[in-house]
């Protein structure tokens, strides 16, 4: 009678069968959730505007007033301006023929801003 109550008083193992399956799905359920949650729908098609914005926003960089993600200003770097500047105006050239109006408007459009704020930056001059 001892011997039945010692094995009455061991612990039981209770094996469940379905629990591989239960953390498969539930795997899968958080996975396609993380998923879903980090997409923002499908990426759009690449356009020469985006391309342009791109390389403007590279040479504001340079003509300075913007800050680090420390919070830093950063100081102007003139040589990146033209530089990208130039890039913009690169891009121009070799893409004429194969424009829309909305490019070339974008184009110039973007050139003369950028000049005109390079142009006051290397006099001096503040912006106004």
């Amino acid at each position: 009678m001892a011997d039945e109550q010692k094995a009455d008083d061991a612990p039981k193992i209770i094996i469940d069968s379905d629990w591989k399956e239960e953390a498969s799905a539930e795997k899968a359920k958080l996975e396609e959730e993380a998923a879903a949650a980090g997409s923002q729908g499908p990426i759009p098609e690449p356009v020469l505007l985006e391309l342009i914005n791109m390389v403007a926003i590279q040479a504001s960089i340079g003509l300075g007033g913007y800050r680090s993600p420390a919070g830093e200003t950063l100081p102007p770097d003139l040589a990146m301006a033209k530089h990208y500047i130039d890039l913009i105006e690169l891009l121009k050239e070799k893409t004429t023929g194969n424009t829309t109006d909305d490019e070339v408007k974008m184009f110039d459009g973007v050139l003369h801003e950028l000049r005109m704020q390079y142009v006051q930056a290397v006099s001096g001059v503040p912006a106004g």
